[in-house]
Order: C-alpha cells, then sequence, then structure tokens
C-alpha cells in the first residue's frame, strides 16, 4: 500500500517513512501542498500535516477530497476541536493529533483502509433507494436530487446509505458511527452531526434526514 506523508519537518518525516516501511508500506514523501497534490493520484493513503509552508493543510484536504477518495487523515499539532470538526468536515477520514504514539498511527492506518476497501459500510451493496426525489444509488455510490448529480464525501455518502437501506427506520447515534468511523468512533465527536448537516445542505432538502431527538437519524420516506 502506497502512503503519502505530507510532512514539511524533515525529522518527524523521516521517522514516519522508516516506521511504515518496517511495517511492510510502500511511503512517499511530500514537503510542499502542492507536492502532495501532484502526488496524490498514484498513492492509496495520505497522512497530512495541516501546517504546511506553502498553503494551509485544510484547503489541501479539500482540495484532494473534490477529485479523489482517496483516505486522509490528518496528523497534526492542532489539536483543538474546531480543527479537528474542520477537517472531518472537508472530507478527513480520521485525525490524529501529534504528539501520538507510532503503533496507534499504524493501527490507524490499516483501520482506514479497510473500511475505504470494504464493499459496503453496513448496507446492501447495490439497488436504489428513493426518499421524495432524491435518489440513493447504493451500488454506483451516486446520488441524485430531481435528476442532478448531488458530490458526496465518503463518509457523508456513507451516513446517506445507512440510513437508505432501511428507509424510515430509527439509527441510533452510536450505531452510525461504529459503522461509518469504525473502532475510533468514540473520539469522532460532534463529527456526525456535522456530516448530517454537510449532507442536509448538499441535498437541499434538510426534511429528507430526519432528526430523532435523543436516539439519532432516520431517511424519511
Amino acid at each position: 500500500m502506497r502512503v503519502l506523508v505530507v510532512e514539511d519537518d524533515d525529522r518527524v518525516g523521516a521517522a514516519l517513512t522508516t516506521v511504515l516501511t518496517h511495517h511492510g508500506f510502500d511511503p512517499v514523501r511530500a514537503r510542499t501542498a502542492a507536492e502532495a497534490l501532484a502526488l496524490v493520484p498514484g498513492c492509496d493513503i495520505v497522512l497530512l500535516d495541516l501546517g504546511l509552508p506553502d498553503m494551509d493543510g485544510l484547503e489541501v484536504c479539500a482540495r484532494v477530497r473534490r477529485g479523489s477518495d482517496v483516505p486522509i487523515v490528518a496528523v497534526t499539532a492542532r489539536a483543538d476541536i474546531a480543527s479537528r470538526l474542520h477537517a472531518l468536515g472537508l472530507g478527513a477520514d480520521d485525525y490524529l493529533s501529534k504528539p501520538y504514539d507510532l503503533r496507534e498511527l499504524v493501527a490507524r492506518i490499516h483501520a482506514v483502509a479497510r473500511r475505504s476497501s470494504a464493499p459496503g459500510t453496513g448496507h446492501e451493496a447495490g439497488g436504489t433507494v428513493t426518499a421524495g426525489d432524491v435518489v440513493v444509488d447504493l451500488g454506483a455510490r451516486a446520488v441524485t436530487v430531481s435528476g442532478r448529480p448531488v458530490p458526496l464525501t465518503r463518509k457523508e455518502f456513507d451516513v446517506l446509505a445507512l440510513l437508505a437501506g432501511r428507509p424510515g427506520v430509527v439509527h441510533r447515534r452510536e450505531q452510525i458511527l461504529g459503522a461509518v468511523w469504525g473502532s475510533g468512533w468514540q473520539t469522532a465527536g460532534h463529527s456526525l452531526e456535522v456530516h448530517v448537516a454537510s449532507l442536509r445542505a448538499k441535498l437541499g432538502r434538510p426534511e429528507a434526514i430526519e432528526t430523532v431527538r435523543g436516539v439519532g437519524y432516520r431517511l424519511a420516506v
């Protein structure tokens, strides 16, 4: 698995490269945002530092996500909740604050890779679900509203697809987090709410995803 290490600090970058190689990964290094964006197409996962010299890492995350579904793990000294939520909202798959244990980083890389390569996220891999003029094609991982394609991030689609797998049924918050965020769901904070808000805005149909207070969410039918 080729891992793009986006890190401008040579000491940190060298340590990460050594550890990843030891664990059987094929690391490739980028020191700037420009280098990272050029290397993304050939990589299977991105470890993204947010403090880059030529562009804020959050903007890099947004640009990568607009053109690719490659898993992104933000690895940064920014430990504040605002940065965490912003990165997750822009499409990062995980977020790890420095200093961190290298064993945990490797474990998170494996977890994100497993989730991204899985054929589904606890829902059927095929079929379509219609809720009003919102059509969710589970097999093609595509969503349209009144025939208009709606681009979603991987996690946004996975949340919507999970709800669409059983339309009208309430899915508990913990159930959604566990299915979409995996083993690290306890540290996901308010990321589910951020993704639901983004989904409602992108669909232009806030009523399509109903909040069941104190329980979770359901797809209205």
